[in-house]
């Protein structure tokens, strides 16, 4: 045993993002030793993701000489040595700018290292009996092994330096024949499912994957994948998928004050996020999810996302509770708004109808009422489709973030005016009544509305992110829309 005793845990980092060697205290005696090879607590401490490990695999090595590599699986993995001696080799084989980045060391029972998904790992047995095992947090598939990418052990272009020579060495048929790095086929991302993908958000982030060229990404609506019906989770294999962004929603306010609205708003709002936050929780997905000011009672001048729930109707109590089941998924970002308009029915665009309804002199309609006491701001889609990646993208620590477009807090009535002067500038058509005079004449049921529903927006602009002036943005939509 030529490996040291009693050192003390530490972490390195490598030039490989992502690839982190760790030494392992060994405490030795007259009948051998002991580690405490994996130990989650400490070694997310000293920055080991908490990548969560569902299987353990062991490799003997009969010979020293035998080698094996380069391969890149779809999964992160913790490697560590119970007996003997390796030389190791890891290659990035993840696309973008440390492609092709080389690690070298040698591993004993004293050290262990962390391999990123799609980084190629290869190892070299130099002693007899060497037992190599590792951790991984994805089980093997036939549909997870489609997804392997290979480079040869003897790419010259990567200069390894192996300690005995590949042509004395022991290896497969299959590793002797892989691709050199110049041929090699970069791993490719992990699978993201977007559901909504025909609501006005999904349709947004359907625009930003499109522009950005991004890969691994499906979009799917209710009627091909319901979420809220355990059933429709049993088709996929979610050891493919590293996100989900939950688009879907039920958001027809009055209508959920219904014994049929009810359900579906239960279901869909919240149900179905129950069920995403187990399997995101399962499978160590991200998980995305949309939120609502109508989660509060709106007596708060402005929101933050501490502040506790207090929903006024079935729609923001069914919000509530999709929020309180998705914060139980480790790895979740729950982006909270109001107001949300675009492409599709909207404030906006029924305003705009409107406005030039009361700008035709054919038209019997000369005004137009709309609520006064009700203060926020808009949210537009394009502006949460950028947030939602800037997030994930940035790796911004888990958790609620509120989104709505930045400026000044308007009530409804002002907005209107707003966009009856950009449309055909009569916002004088626009006569303010309270909330209590406009729905003392609506037909069905009503749900109540939070009186204030501006969200700080201090957390996400922290986080990096600068949501959009939402008057710029409205002036914007409406040029758009008067194009159409």
């Amino acid at each position: 045993m030529a490996f040291e005793f009693e050192k003390d845990l530490k972490v390195t980092k490598t030039n490989i993002p992502g690839l982190l060697v760790f030494d392992l205290p060994v405490h030795g005696d007259n009948r051998g030793w002991f580690k405490e090879n994996w130990q989650r607590a400490k070694m997310t401490a000293l920055g080991l993701p908490d990548f969560g490990p569902v299987q353990n695999n062991i490799s003997y090595n009969d010979k020293k000489g035998v080698t094996r590599g380069i391969h890149a699986e779809p999964w992160d993995k913790y490697i560590s040595i119970a007996a003997g001696e390796i030389f190791g080799a890891w290659v990035d084989l993840r696309p973008g700018e440390s492609f092709g980045q080389v690690y070298t060391t040698r591993l004993d029972p004293s050290r262990a290292i962390y391999v990123p998904r799609g980084v190629g790992n290869s190892f070299q047995a130099l002693q007899d009996g060497t037992v190599y095992t590792y951790l991984v947090n994805a089980h093997w598939s036939l549909e997870q092994k489609k997804t392997y990418t290979f480079v040869n052990l003897a790419d010259p272009d990567l200069h390894i330096d192996w300690p005995i020579p590949l042509d004395q060495s022991e290896r497969s048929e299959a590793d002797l024949h892989h691709p050199m790095l110049k041929d090699a086929k970069p791993m490719a991302p992990r699978r993201t499912l977007v559901t909504g993908a025909n609501g006005q958000l999904g349709q947004s982030i359907q625009a930003y994957v499109e522009e950005h060229g991004l890969e691994g990404f499906e979009f799917t609506d209710r009627d091909e994948f319901d979420f809220s019906d355990p059933r429709a989770y049993e088709s996929y294999d979610w050891s493919l998928y590293g996100a989900v962004i939950n688009a879907g929603a039920y958001t027809a306010v009055d209508k959920a004050e219904t014994p049929e609205g009810r359900c579906d708003a239960w279901k869909a709002n919240a149900q179905g996020p129950a069920l995403l936050a187990k399997v995101a929780r399962e499978h160590n997905l991200t998980l995305v999810h949309i939120s609502s000011d109508y989660v509060f009672d709106g007596t708060q001048k402005e929101h933050t996302e501490t502040e506790a729930f207090s929903p006024l109707g079935v729609y923001g109590q069914s919000k509530a509770a999709g929020d309180i089941a998705v914060a139980n998924a480790p790895r979740h970002y729950i982006l909270r708004s109001s107001w949300v308009i675009g492409k599709g029915h909207n404030f906006v665009r029924t305003m705009m109808g409107l406005s030039n309804r009361v700008a035709d002199p054919q038209d019997k309609l000369n005004q137009v009422t709309v609520v006064d006491d009700q203060f926020g701001r808009l949210t537009f889609t394009d502006d949460m489709a950028q947030a939602i990646f800037c997030l994930l993208n940035a790796g911004a620590p888990y958790g609620t973030y509120n989104l709505t477009g930045s400026g000044s807090v308007k009530s409804w009535a002002e907005i209107a005016r707003e966009i009856f002067d950009e449309t055909n500038g009569n916002s004088d058509k626009v006569i303010p009544v309270t909330t209590e005079e406009y729905y003392a004449h609506a037909a069905g049921p009503i749900s109540s509305r939070p009186t204030n529903s501006a969200l700080d927006l201090s957390k996400i602009e922290a986080a990096g992110y600068s949501p959009v002036d939402w008057e710029r943005a409205l002036k914007n939509y409406i040029v758009i829309e008067k194009r159409v």
